[in-house]
């Protein structure tokens, strides 16, 4: 196997390699300035909850998703998604509303630096044996330094809680592109 090393200035090196099968590879690198992205530090994470949580009447409340499935870049931390990559994110969330009085206008919103950023709604009519589910996806922007993202649940009915399951309240995302 044939390699290219291309050595920096002060330090470092890049080692491109073909690999050891039979036919043309092809590696297309941008024409744009800036940081190509490898799989290596493209952050992705998933997580989900582990405990039922209550959740506040008429109040938006902080989801807790205490169980970390994978945090590929190390940016997912109390509940919080810090990407240090600057970039577009898709960001998928879920809660499971249980308990209160329904109907009710329950929902779950993504925050973005402490605001509401993307708001999911519904109106559950039933509780049913999973509870009321809520779902937000959105396509956001992060800039790798200060951007930070936290699920938030809200209800309109006292004696709500979320369940704490590994299947229903989720929270997960990962990069799409680079900025």
């Amino acid at each position: 196997m044939s390699s290219v090393v291309i050595s920096g200035d002060t330090s470092g090196s890049i080692t491109l390699s073909a690999p050891a099968v039979s036919g043309t590879n092809t590696a297309t690198l941008p024409a744009a300035t800036g940081t190509v992205m490898v799989s290596g530090n493209m952050p992705a994470f998933s997580a989900n909850a582990n405990t039922t949580q209550a959740i506040s009447q008429n109040a938006w409340t902080k989801v807790n998703y205490g169980n970390e499935v994978f945090d590929t870049n190390n940016n997912f931390a109390s509940s919080r998604f810090t990407p240090t990559v600057a970039g577009y994110y898709q960001i998928n969330a879920t809660v499971n509303f249980g308990g209160g009085t329904y109907p009710v206008d329950s929902r779950c919103a993504i925050y973005k630096n402490g605001s509401v950023f993307a708001n999911g709604s519904a109106f559950i009519t039933t509780l049913t044996a999973n509870g009321g589910l809520q779902s937000v996806n959105y396509l956001a922007y992060m800039n790798g330094s200060t951007d930070y993202l936290e699920i938030y649940a809200y209800t309109g009915s006292s004696g709500t809680t979320l369940y704490g399951d590994s299947t229903n309240t989720l929270f997960n995302g990962c990069m799409v592109r680079s900025a």
